[in-house]
This record gives C-alpha cells, structure tokens and sequence, in this order.
C-alpha cells in the first residue's frame, strides 16, 4: 500500500501528475480544488510530499493500481469518507472535488443540495444520500483552512480527546494557541463530548454560528499572519 510519495514532479495535467521518486515516476491523479493550491507546496526544485489514496481499479479480466494524491491526511480522510456514499466510486469523487473541500463539508452539513448538484457528476439523488450518509459527521473538515502559516505538531502522540484535537486542526494549518482555545471553548459549551470526532464537530458548530452561512464563508477561515 502506497500511502505517501515525494518526488519530482516531471509531468503535469488538470488532473494528474508525474512524479519522479528517485527515479521511478508515479502517475498520481489529483482532485482538482487540490491541484489548484498544489503550487504552493511545491519547492524551489521542484519536490512536493503528497499524501495518497491507493486503491485497484478493477476491469473485465483485469486490475490495476491507482494513485490519488492529497497534501494532508486529513483531506484524504475526507475523500475516503466521501467515498462511502452508496454509487460514489473514487473516479467519481475525483472528479466532483472541484470546490475547496471545506466549502463541499460545509454544503453537507447544512444540507445545501443546491450546492451539490452543482459539483460534476453529482444529480440530485445522489446530493441527497450525500446529505443523508454524512451530514453532521463531516464538521471538522469544513475547519480546513485555505491559507495559513503551520506551527509544527508536537512529536508526542495525543492521549486524550483534547490533545488528540488540538493535533488534527495542527495539521489543518491553525496556530496552535487558536486551536487550544477553540477545543477549550467547545469542551465548556458540551462537556460530553466523548471522542476527537465529537469534539472537533462542536468545535465547527460553535465557529459557524459566529459567522453567516457557507455565502459568507469567508469568515469561517482564520486570516494568515503576515
């Protein structure tokens, strides 16, 4: 199982890379909301880390790997859960990944169908066992951040729901005193939260009633310091 490649990046698409890892070149499919901030992560030589979904496409009589790329495990998360929704395949969900997937969470979790049928591929029926697989489960990835400057997670593996979310929205690219008090302010609003899961879905709810619906979204994400 491929589940991380750094390389070069030798060839490139609207929806794929080539990616030279030492010499052996990877075909990576890439949503496209994330090819268009792949720039960003790419170095001065050329190098970028992605994070990958593998899987084996199956045909008549045949089989064969398929790669797709992510920059954070929590988007890949994303993708996988996603792809849970009965008649969404990961071709399908590769290709409806148009939109940042926060605003695609966000969508979900207020039952924007409107929205949904918007994304390629996605008709109305399939919109509404989106809603009605994952809504109210996807809270924390509408937390991802578009930009932001990342403070370093701390090497320690988390040992209780707190550390274990101030650790995911790290890895969203919040500063970590941001993140300690977004997990500090929904612990006090439900104190019964019993999983990083639950926790990390109050944490969204208590930001989006603070700010106007997915419209005006533009207040959900943190400014990047300059």
């Amino acid at each position: 199982m491929i589940c991380r490649l750094r390389g070069m990046i030798r060839e490139r698409s609207e929806m794929s890379l080539i990616l030279d890892v030492h010499g052996v070149s990877y075909h990576v499919l890439v949503p496209p909301s994330i090819m268009q901030k792949l720039s960003d992560r790419v170095s001065e030589q050329g190098e970028v880390e992605l994070v990958t979904f593998h899987y084996q496409q199956l045909e008549v009589g045949k089989g064969f790997p398929i790669l797709i790329g992510f920059t954070n495990d929590v988007e890949r998360e994303f993708f996988e859960r996603f792809i849970t929704v009965s008649g969404v395949g990961p071709k399908a969900a590769l290709r409806a990944l148009t939109m940042p997937i926060p605003t695609i969470a966000q969508a979900i979790d207020e039952g924007d169908l409107a929205f949904l049928k918007s994304l390629p591929g996605i008709g109305e029926q399939r919109a509404k066992e989106i809603v009605a697989k994952l809504q109210g489960k996807v809270g924390k990835f509408a937390l991802i951040q578009g930009q932001a400057y990342p403070e370093a997670a701390e090497e320690n593996q988390p040992t209780d729901i707190e550390e274990e979310a101030v650790a995911v929205l790290l890895q969203l690219e919040y500063h970590k005193h941001e993140a300690k008090e977004m997990v500090r302010a929904a612990l006090t609003r439900n104190p019964k939260l019993k999983t990083a899961e639950e926790l990390l879905n109050e944490v969204y709810r208590q930001r989006l009633s603070a700010v106007p619906s997915r419209t005006g979204q533009a207040g959900l994400h943190a400014q990047p310091v300059s």
